[in-house]
């Protein structure tokens, strides 16, 4: 299960930038049920999915899991 830091994160810095679900997807080309799994804490990005998520959404890996608190 994923940190639940994490879903929190995502899921409000996708709704920071204005985003749905679905706009996030096709941002970084990832399918809407990828993005929701890892904001309900089903699924644990990889490295390339994080990255990918930081910077669509113009923030750090390192933010998105709460590592740089």
């Amino acid at each position: 299960m994923v940190d639940a830091r994490l879903s929190v994160r995502l899921k409000a810095a996708r709704t920071a930038a204005g985003l749905t679900q679905a706009e996030l997807a096709e941002r970084t080309r990832l399918s809407r049920k990828t993005i929701n799994t890892v904001e309900n804490g089903v699924f644990t990005p990889s490295v390339v999915v994080a990255l990918s998520l930081a910077r669509a959404l113009g923030t750090t890996v390192e933010a998105l899991f709460g590592l740089d608190d």
